[in-house]
């Protein structure tokens, strides 16, 4: 990945010679040792430690999973359940990187319901054992992955997802998913491009951050017809501290240097697993209804930010001008994502972000 930091610059990051770069630094990395390839078939144990930042009001959050390759055919038979559109202009990117490098450098990320045994197993491996890799990254984010290479352990972990975990679900990575399975398709003869490179985590090791909204305008109205005309779908009082919603159906608004709470009153919704969540309340009752942005993917009026970055970027963001007000959300959970997938809805756009993030480059899946 980035291959283009070798490359002229101004090169375009999506042309032929970016991948050819990329397929010639993979192929380096293999050859001088860099990336040393297993003797024989394994799993791997990913642990990811985030620190807190009080500084930004984000909780630190640790989750381990199973690195593993995971079939296409689940994936175009639903086993491996979505909840996002994809983009094609962002498929090809990846289509084009993985053709030309025969190889998934990047993980799909997937979610499972917890089973016992499973973590069982995986945490008394960690136990038992020594990290292969143990680094901490200039984030702050620490890294610590074990190879599962003892033929029966791995047999067991292999009958349990057989018999005790019907489907996994993306939680991030749809474009990587998309693109792995239609690779697949050019290299049917091929038994490892029928596979793609995932780490697997247990609902409980999994934390989604809000992903908060940022507007540049107030679409003609003044900020007093803007606040009264809220409280048609939502009760509203002033807050004196940052609003962090506390809760589903809570929400944060920072307008002209002052918070608000608002909370969605009974009957301003629907009951489904599309119309509860609290990014479709703020889309169908504020952002459609009030500012006229119809579209959030296209919209050049809306801008979102990760909670990641903390309420004070919503802050700083509004106050320097670029933009006129912010709204902070409550957090997708795990269970509103697995119903949406099991129905087979998709989510608004930019409705979940998950922290850490998977490292790319530190395992790599070859296809040929």
């Amino acid at each position: 990945t980035k291959s283009e930091i070798d490359l002229p610059a101004g090169t375009d990051i999506h042309s032929q010679l970016v991948y050819d770069q990329a397929a010639k630094n993979l192929q380096q990395m293999i050859s001088s040792g860099v990336l040393e390839q297993e003797a024989t078939s394994c799993y791997y144990i990913y642990q990811l430690i985030m620190p807190a930042r009080p500084d930004l009001g984000v909780d630190g959050n640790a989750q381990t999973g199973l690195v593993c390759v995971s079939s296409v055919e689940d994936y175009f038979n639903d086993v491996i359940k979505k909840h996002e559109f994809t983009r094609p202009e962002k498929e090809k990117d990846r289509i084009d990187h993985m053709r030309t490098i025969r190889a998934q450098t990047g993980n799909v990320f997937l979610a499972y319901r917890d089973v016992t045994e499973v973590n069982g197993l995986i945490n008394g491996w960690k136990t038992a054992n020594k990290p292969v890799y143990d680094i901490t990254a200039d984030d702050g984010i620490r890294h610590t992955i074990w190879c599962i290479n003892n033929p029966a352990v791995i047999g067991s972990i292999t009958r349990l997802f057989e018999t005790a975990v019907p489907a996994t679900y993306i939680a991030d990575g749809h474009h990587r998913c998309a693109s792995a399975a239609k690779v697949s398709q050019f290299f049917p003869e091929k038994p490892q491009a029928q596979y793609f490179l995932t780490t697997i985590f247990p609902e409980s090791q999994l934390a989604i951050m809000d992903y908060n909204r940022v507007i540049k305008d107030l679409n003609g109205y003044s900020p007093e017809e803007f606040i009264s005309a809220l409280q048609e779908d939502f009760s509203l009082t002033q807050s004196p501290v940052p609003v962090k919603p506390a809760q589903l159906h809570e929400f944060g608004l920072y307008l002209d240097g002052k918070w608000y709470i608002l909370t969605a009153l009974d009957g301003t919704y629907a009951h489904d697993p599309i119309g509860v969540l609290d990014v479709s309340i703020l889309s169908n009752n504020v952002l459609d209804k009030l500012l006229d942005i119809k579209d959030q993917r296209t919209d050049k009026r809306i801008d979102f930010v990760g909670g990641i970055r903390g309420l004070k970027e919503l802050e700083k963001r509004v106050n320097s001008g670029e933009m006129k007000l912010a709204f902070s959300l409550y957090p997708v959970t795990m269970a509103q994502l697995f119903a949406i997938a099991d129905s087979g809805n998709v989510m608004p756009p930019k409705s979940t972000w998950f922290e850490p993030k998977l490292r790319d480059g530190l395992l790599t899946h070859l296809i040929d």
